[in-house]
């Protein structure tokens, strides 16, 4: 019997209504049973009839969604099915709904699951044949490279790694990337930061003999344990930090280290003696040094004058492990705490000294510069008479500016380039010095910064043009690398050849089997993720005390890894929900009560547990999605309908109380039984009943990620109905609820891999195109290459609609 049919026999029997009534009640079951009947026949064929959806909206939906109380903003009435192209925009909204499950709202009658979804998929085929005769690819803004680009840019480029958050101001983010031209703006402000930046890192690249010392200063993290030893210094060692420092020439460098202290003035560890630093250039000792436990706020550790090459070093400065007893971090959670507890006397245990700064110095007594990659990169020629300097430096010139601007360059281009070069040449009478001046016009010059696409010449303003094929490479290259194209691909693009699907199949699987390919997980799977707003979370630290900046990187670094080893081994995207492995150091392996891992490099283990698997199960995702000192189902239920089903809730109203804390004196009640008081009331409750269930289920994870069994003394329920009527009774549950939606949420995976693709937000009028991208990866096993070569061979990546208040004439000039 249909829940339809079941719902209105309940309620006469509930109510308890008269024969009379019950007689007219049968009638409209038997009205009702028609029109299922109807409607199940259509499921069957995914073919409804525009009468049959009509029909099942104004049964189920249009109780609510009409024009007199329009819930959540929308009304049916605005909507004709026998004309679904002039109403695009509203259909889509009610397929997302539909597909996962979120309408009809929990309580409320719904068709059988069979006709919702011939109901959604009826409306996808008619809104996918109009899109077909209509395509529409859109017109991103003027893109210019954010901070990860334009530092893989100059990696690519120079050879040469930079540290750009100390360069550029923080990029914007639209949708939770950062790579979305529309807020990629620019100001005269930011442009003065490209040129301040081009000049350090041009400076940087070649080397300075006649610079003058500088300090540059590294810090520290407070909430980065040091107890430990850090990956990259040497072995025997603790704590401290290791950098890649670019020297700019042969000579003397100075390096000096200050502590951490205490409010009160001693240094956290002021109790040790004998303490060590070590200082390690490319892993070899250079110096170590004493620590005075008596030392002042003021003062500082530092080197002797030690020789350095020119160009980058790996510099590392870390403590001589020598522990000698039972050891507790203070510095790390207790760094607002009382003095005593920062210098560790506590009977049984021990505080250690905590490295604030480390500072390089220099260079003093330069020498020269020896030569580096960077060095080797520029320099293809040198001149050996006056008379080969400007032929050599032409050479070295067009080679630069067709690898920085992404393709030939015109010639005027050239001529100004040149003209800079020869103008710094006469009046410094430096070949290096006329190279420098230019590669740092070179790195702050708008075809750098920008990714420019010009409409052809002669093209309509609103019509679509197919993109050039150099175009198309840098959109290929910056989705996959981050990274501007290589050789190879300015090359095939030159001839045209990417254009070819054969050609442009076997250059994704090249570039996809890089090492740069790695981006789609440090960039596109942080972002889609929000994993970029773990490094914002600190959970309260007298109630999780083991938590520290060291397990935070671990539970990022563990969700990369995971997404990247699913690439690499084009494995189906479901198995982000479904995967039985994992990756963990030590430190988070104890986290979790993994045995038998040791040291801190990352290793794939075997999850035993059915709540460990997926996503779900990760302790970034868990600790990203609650607060300082406990759980929330409600931020916890938003993430997943958010990032994984592409349904946010609607934003609360406002003015709504907080959720009350169990306080001093009060019963102490779970996060469970709060929650469930705070939503007892409207407005609260409508969008709890969605929430709150989905949060619930993850309640026998704390707020760092660790499993448990009792929140405040009490068992854990984790036991809840999801929106669309199904049961959930813990993790293992709620993933397989999400897999019961792998519709929703493979669409909203290739939403996400679309949006970071084109680096625009996507539109209405792209959902075809999302659908088609997914029917394709169904075809095969929903492998994660089938999305990414679906989105490089769709009408928004190849194509591109002329600005319609646009010469594109102007564009060529």
């Amino acid at each position: 019997m249909c829940s339809r049919v079941r719902y209105w026999l309940g309620f006469a029997l509930d109510m308890g209504i008269t024969g009379l009534e019950m007689w007219m009640k049968r009638v409209l079951v038997s009205i009702s049973a028609g029109l299922i009947l109807a409607l199940t026949a259509g499921a069957q064929s995914s073919n409804m009839t525009t009468a049959a959806m009509a029909d099942l909206t104004k049964q189920y939906c249009s109780g609510c969604h009409n024009e007199r109380l329009k819930s959540g903003g929308f009304s049916f009435t605005t909507i004709d099915f026998a004309h679904l192209d002039k109403s695009v925009e509203q259909a889509e909204k009610v397929i997302q709904k539909v597909r996962a499950g979120m309408m009809p709202p929990p309580g409320a009658p719904r068709p059988e699951a069979a006709i919702l979804t011939a109901f959604a998929t009826s409306l996808e085929a008619k809104l996918d044949e109009f899109a077909m005769a209509h395509p529409n690819p859109g017109r991103p803004a003027l893109h210019r490279l954010n901070r990860t680009e334009y530092a893989n840019s100059i990696r690519d480029l120079l050879g040469l790694g930079i540290d750009v958050n100390s360069l550029l101001p923080a990029d914007n983010r639209s949708q939770g990337f950062d790579n979305i031209a529309d807020v990629l703006t620019i100001s005269p402000t930011l442009m003065e930061g490209y040129v301040r930046a081009s000049g350090k890192i041009s400076r940087s690249a070649i080397g300075d003999a006649g610079m003058s010392p500088i300090v540059e200063t590294y810090h520290i993290p407070q909430a980065l344990s040091q107890i430990r030893h850090i990956d990259g210094t040497p072995f025997g060692t603790r704590g401290g930090t290791v950098v890649t420092h670019v020297f700019p020439a042969d000579g003397e460098y100075i390096f000096k280290m200050t502590f951490y202290y205490s409010s009160i003035g001693p240094m956290f560890g002021a109790s040790q003696t004998g303490e060590q630093i070590e200082i390690a250039i490319d892993g070899e000792r250079a110096a170590l040094l004493p620590i005075n436990p008596h030392m002042k706020v003021d003062d500082d550790v530092r080197t002797v004058p030690i020789k350095v090459t020119a160009g980058p070093h790996t510099v590392s400065a870390a403590f001589i492990t020598r522990m000698t007893g039972p050891v507790e971090d203070f510095v790390m959670p207790f760094k607002q705490a009382l003095a005593d507890l920062s210098t560790g006397h506590i009977p049984g245990l021990t505080g250690l000294p905590h490295l604030r700064d480390m500072g390089i110095n220099g260079p003093y007594k330069a020498t020269g510069v020896s030569p580096t990659l960077s060095r080797t990169r520029i320099f293809t020629c040198r001149p050996s008479t006056p008379a080969e300097e400007f032929p050599c430096a032409k050479k070295i010139i067009s080679s630069l500016a067709r690898q920085a601007f992404r393709g030939p360059v015109a010639d005027p281009d050239l001529e100004g380039l040149l003209s800079l070069y020869q103008a710094e040449r006469n009046k410094k009478r430096d070949f290096e010095g006329g190279i420098r001046i230019v590669l740092q016009a070179i790195l702050s010059d708008p075809e750098f910064v920008f990714r420019f696409e010009r409409a052809p010449a002669g093209s309509a303003p609103g019509v679509s043009y197919r993109l050039p094929d150099l175009e198309l490479a840098s959109r290929l290259s910056f989705f996959l690398w981050a990274s501007p194209p290589d050789e190879e691909l300015i090359k095939l693009a030159e001839q045209n050849k990417l254009r070819d699907n054969k050609v442009l199949e076997a250059q994704v699987r090249r570039m996809l089997k890089d090492p740069r390919a790695e981006t789609l997980a440090t960039n596109f799977a942080n972002q889609w993720l929000h994993m970029q707003n773990l490094k914002d979370v600190q959970p309260d630290v007298f109630l999780f005390p083991d938590y520290d900046r060291n397990l935070a990187d671990a539970m990022k670094r563990e969700t990369e890894l995971l997404f990247l080893s699913i690439l690499q081994e084009d494995r189906s995207a479901m198995d982000l929900l479904t995967a039985d492995y994992t990756f963990v150091n030590e430190r988070l392996a104890q986290h979790y009560g993994i045995k038998n891992v040791v040291g801190n490099r990352f290793r794939r283990v075997p999850v035993a547990e059915e709540y460990r698997k997926g996503l779900l199960g990760q302790g970034s995702i868990l600790t990203l999605t609650s607060l300082a000192n406990r759980t929330s189902p409600v931020y916890r239920g938003k993430w997943v309908m958010d990032v994984l089903l592409g349904t946010p809730p609607p934003t609360p109203p406002p003015n709504v109380p907080p959720l009350k804390e169990s306080g001093e004196g009060a019963k102490i009640l779970s996060v469970r039984e709060r929650q469930e008081a705070h939503r007892a009331n409207e407005p609260c409750a409508s969008c709890h009943k969605m929430m709150d269930p989905i949060g619930f289920s993850l309640e026998n994870f704390d707020a760092t990620g660790a499993w448990r069994m009792k929140d405040s003394g009490f068992p854990i329920d984790p036991s809840g109905k999801l929106f669309d009527g199904s049961k959930v009774d813990g993790p293992a549950g709620l993933r397989q609820a999400i897999v019961n939606h792998s519709d929703a949420f493979l669409r909203t995976f290739t939403q996400n891999l679309l949006t970071y693709g084109m680096g625009r937000t996507l539109e209405y009028y792209d959902m075809p195109v999302v659908r088609a991208i997914d029917r394709d990866a169904a075809k095969n096993g929903n492998r994660m290459s089938s999305f990414i070569m679906g989105v490089i061979k769709s009408t928004p990546f190849q194509w591109r609609k002329a600005d319609e208040s646009f010469n594109a004439d102007v564009a060529q000039q």
